[in-house]
């Protein structure tokens, strides 16, 4: 008996230890659902001279069976990205399922924007499209199975290059932080410099006002008592 209680417990205990190596791997994806020709953002915290990868596939809604399936290849998908000033960095055409890179320049909230221009998803699938994005930020964007190949590194040899991306990566995340502070405190300063001025104003008004009410009293009291 102490078998049979054994065995689910061992399986709950393989699958917890699946999510949490899957959750410490920093695996992530979403999926969200657009019409036709509709455009959808997305705004990440980039650090400055950082590779971002995204990844994406498209699933087509079927009215007959009321699923998702594999979108065909004529679909079209366009990716824009902009930086922090609103400049364009990415702006390319591409198939139903592909893959888009870029390297931020500047620090700050990027706009990642998908959107499908093709007129035959209103035709197939109603006008429905269901959007797979998974996007790598960093050292998770470095595939490192491939550069092991690549360059021929021991497993010694690979760590050691993962520690130094991750080493310049947690700097750059440093850098970008400073960065952040320090444009809140400009911020701050500029709000605090206005909020100073407005309320010297406040007070130059006040007694302008003041003095105004005060001489057009004193006339009107004189003129009351000469008649």
């Amino acid at each position: 008996m102490a078998g049979v209680g054994a065995g689910p417990s061992r399986a709950m205990w393989q699958q917890a230890l699946l999510l949490l190596a899957l959750c410490a791997t920093g695996a992530r994806g979403l999926y969200f659902h657009i019409g036709e020709t509709e455009k959808r953002c997305f705004i990440e915290e980039i650090p400055d001279e950082t590779m971002v990868i995204g990844n994406y596939r498209t699933q087509m809604w079927d009215k007959q069976k009321e699923v998702f399936l594999p979108s065909t290849p004529g679909l079209g998908m366009h990716v824009e990205v902009k930086d922090p000033d609103g400049k364009v960095v990415l702006s390319r055409q591409y198939g139903s399922e592909g893959r888009f890179t870029f390297t931020s320049h500047t620090p700050g909230d990027h706009q990642i924007c998908l959107h499908s221009n093709s007129t035959r998803m209103a035709l197939f699938a109603g006008g429905k499209l269901r959007v797979h994005l998974d996007i790598q930020v960093g050292e998770h964007a470095n595939n490192y199975p491939e550069i092991a190949a690549k360059d021929k590194l021991t497993e010694l040899q690979l760590r050691a290059r993962q520690l130094l991306d991750q080493v310049e990566q947690i700097q750059k995340e440093q850098d970008y932080q400073r960065y952040r502070e320090e444009r809140f405190r400009l911020t701050s300063e500029s709000t605090n410099q206005r909020v100073l001025w407005w309320s010297i104003a406040q007070t130059v008004i006040l007694i302008l006002t003041g003095i105004w009410q005060m001489r057009h009293l004193k006339s009107f009291f004189e003129a009351k008592k000469l008649v």
